[in-house]
């Protein structure tokens, strides 16, 4: 006697488009409705939709692929530095108020083209934090440019060598929020204060800047020239949000317990 198994039949894929209609796409370059279009048609045809809502899907997949490719091509051009987000963040172990945390987390600050400035010792997590607002900016479909001082320095100084200053400038405050991290934990010269102030002279009242420092604000002409400090603080401060943090190193304290390292074998 033959005995048969059930086997369950592959599954079938949707039938690929006609080579005309796939040039076409590809000449409108129309990547994400041509990779959607087989499988929306076959279900269309099976479930009896309207043409407007073949139309009305195909056309959402475009711009939600669209969308995604902005926010990738954003988070590469920002050069964050680790990736942190919030959902990294431990909103219940930082010493920012729960209130301010989530105020801030609205990103109505930067609509308002308001500052940031975010004080305190090492390893309180303030550009952990800083990070976590800026990709959730660019989650929000706004255009983040991240700089520690060193390479702010360097970008303008390169500007000032082949006289590109103005367009490097206006290039920058095109981002909606621009970051500069870590200010203060090294001395400044003339390059780096006149480097900043650049940024924050231009982006006043127009774009949001985020800093980060392990000095407050109002000590900045301790490490850079004080003219400079003051034009730059004067402007930086006027709309800004000031937070200091406090506590102890996060990073030291994980190392005290252990958790900085994958335990030996």
């Amino acid at each position: 006697m033959t005995r048969t198994t059930n086997t369950p039949a592959p599954a079938r894929s949707a039938p690929a488009l006609p080579d005309d209609l796939d040039r076409l796409l590809r000449r409108m370059r129309l990547p994400y409705l041509r990779a959607a279009a087989p499988d929306v048609i076959a279900t269309a045809k099976a479930q009896r939709w309207d043409p407007a809502e073949v139309l009305r899907v195909l056309i959402n997949e475009e711009v939600i692929g669209r969308d995604a490719a902005t926010r990738r091509l954003r988070r590469k051009t920002a050069n964050f530095p680790t990736g942190k987000t919030l959902a990294t963040w431990r909103p219940d172990e930082s010493s920012i108020s729960a209130a301010t945390q989530q105020a801030l987390s609205t990103l109505e600050w930067i609509g308002r083209a308001e500052n940031l400035a975010v004080s305190g010792p090492s390893g309180t997590g303030k550009s952990h934090f800083v990070e976590a607002l800026a990709h959730h900016a660019i989650e929000a479909d706004l255009r983040v440019a991240w700089f520690t001082l060193e390479t702010l320095t360097a970008t303008i100084s390169r500007a000032k060598a082949d006289g590109s200053t103005a367009r490097t400038v206006t290039r920058i405050c095109r981002a909606d929020l621009i970051v500069v991290d870590d200010i203060g934990m090294l001395p400044a010269g003339q390059d780096a204060a006149e480097a900043f102030y650049r940024i924050v002279d231009a982006a006043y009242e127009r774009r949001s800047i985020a800093v980060t420092s392990n000095i407050h604000p109002s000590g900045f002409d301790t490490f850079m020239p004080k003219t400079l400090a003051t034009a730059t603080v004067d402007r930086l401060l006027h709309h800004a949000h000031l937070i200091t943090t406090q506590g102890d190193s996060h990073r030291l304290q994980q190392a005290l317990a252990g958790k900085g390292v994958k335990a030996l074998t």
